[in-house]
């Protein structure tokens, strides 16, 4: 990709410019509705109308927004684009929740002189239906996907079931508001809702069948497997035939170990090695009480498969007098990645990386880490929660006191500073960082938080 290209990719991808494009298809219903200068009902109605018009658009946009498309969320991050996914759900939850009971015209046989549909509403007997229908499946779809980690069955069943109820409800609100509403039966608004339909369902296509059969195309199989730290693996895949993915240090995918593509099992994780190591593709995986406690127990020669890469967790782009990497954890595992690139590139910018754990026995590549010290003007902090005896390094969390003993230098605010650990450690570094004055467009972090 030409440097032009990648700016105008990144242009089109711009935060702004998506909330833009957002907007403008979530209102693009109700202009063409207003557009048909039709007679005004009561208030309440054509208020009802609005937020139905508003919702079912907001609704197919949805598909788009959780089919992990890099176009939509490359520049602003896909944790981000999966929380406006869940907080847009909700919102229009709201609409078509209230949407009927705000009418007031009255439900009756259309009238042959009422050509508008001004004085009843066109409910039939097949729109009833379908409006009740997906009003209830909407609800379900909603508190199933709020209260996930409560449910009493597998991640992966509630998602291609929320993903086939999201279709049928897709269908259902077609149906309804062709069939019922006042606006919708209109030619232009009509092929707007076809169209629209149509997107969200081949984007359901697209994550159920299509992604998967180019997986399958492109096999990986697991290289090797060691243990890097206390219950903390490093697991290699390499492609079976062909190159292996490009990706930029810093980001992740959703990986398959042992199972075809097609069974929905998959985890995300971030690349601990770095593209200069490709064929060569890294994993760092903590064991964390799920599937990942076999982890270590993965066969050599195991089957695997790899959708990305996502993630915005990255130097590309991005400018800044020094680096400064803050890690909790495995959340090493990205920051390696780019310190690792950063080694192979012989970047000379200043470094700094101060890195939390409860444990020594906790601390990941530390040989490898401290030989970079000679690669790199990288300087390293380590602290620790419980330290053993004659521990030398920083005790504690990384908190206010720490962060300000280390990064007491002029120009901090001009550094770049990538955040990577638990989500609870992610929002207090970011206060604190912003707390000694270091602007937010400097702090960069994504929380492992996906639908």
């Amino acid at each position: 990709m030409t440097r032009a290209n990648r700016r105008r990719v990144h242009w089109v991808q711009h935060p702004a410019t998506l909330l833009a494009a957002y907007l403008l298809v979530a209102l693009l219903p109700l202009g063409l509705a207003v557009l048909q200068n039709a007679p005004p009902r009561p208030f309440r109605d054509e208020l009802s109308s609005a937020l139905a018009l508003i919702a079912f658009a907001m609704l197919l946009v949805e598909f788009v927004l959780s089919g992990r498309f890099r176009v939509v969320s490359a520049h602003m991050g896909i944790d981000l684009t999966m929380r406006f996914h869940q907080l847009v759900a909700r919102s229009l939850t709201v609409f078509i929740l209230v949407h009927p009971f705000l009418y007031v015209t009255p439900i009756a046989h259309p009238r042959p002189w009422d050509t508008t549909g001004a004085l009843t509403l066109g409910l039939t007997a097949a729109s009833t239906a379908t409006g009740i229908v997906g009003w209830l499946l909407l609800v379900a779809l909603v508190v199933s996907g709020i209260y996930r980690d409560k449910l009493p069955y597998r991640y992966e069943t509630w998602r291609l079931t929320h993903g086939l109820g999201a279709g049928a409800l897709a269908v259902l609100g077609a149906h309804h508001a062709l069939e019922a509403g006042r606006y919708s039966g209109h030619d232009y608004l009509a092929a707007l809702w076809l169209a629209m339909v149509a997107v969200a369902l081949f984007t359901l296509l697209h994550v159920y069948v299509l992604r998967p059969l180019r997986q399958l195309r492109h096999p990986y199989r697991v290289g090797s497997v060691r243990r890097v730290a206390l219950k903390t693996w490093e697991l290699v895949v390499e492609p079976r035939r062909g190159a292996a993915m490009r990706f930029e240090a810093g980001q992740f995918v959703w990986l398959t170990l042992g199972r075809s593509p097609f069974a929905i099992t998959e985890h995300p994780f971030s690349m601990s090695s770095c593209p200069a190591d490709r064929p060569r593709i890294a994993f760092t995986i903590k064991q964390a009480g799920d599937f990942t406690d076999r982890i270590g127990a993965t066969p050599v020669g195991a089957r695997a498969y790899v959708e990305g890469p996502h993630g915005n967790l990255t130097l590309a782009d991005r400018t800044g007098d020094g680096l400064v990497f803050i890690a909790g954890g495995v959340g090493l595992a990205p920051v390696m990645s780019m310190l690792r690139q950063l080694r192979a590139e012989a970047d000379p910018r200043p470094m700094k990386l101060i890195y939390g754990n409860r444990v020594r026995e906790q601390i990941m590549y530390e040989a490898e880490l401290d030989e970079m010290q000679d690669a790199l003007a990288l300087e390293i902090c380590h602290t620790l929660r419980s330290p053993p005896p004659g521990w030398t390094g920083a005790r504690g969390d990384i908190d206010d006191d720490l962060l300000r003993s280390r990064l007491d230098f002029a120009g901090r605010k001009r550094w770049l500073y990538f955040v990577c650990g638990p989500a609870p450690m992610i929002e207090s570094v970011g206060a604190a960082l912003g707390r000694l004055g270091v602007p937010s467009r400097q702090i960069v972090s994504e929380k492992f938080s996906y639908g």
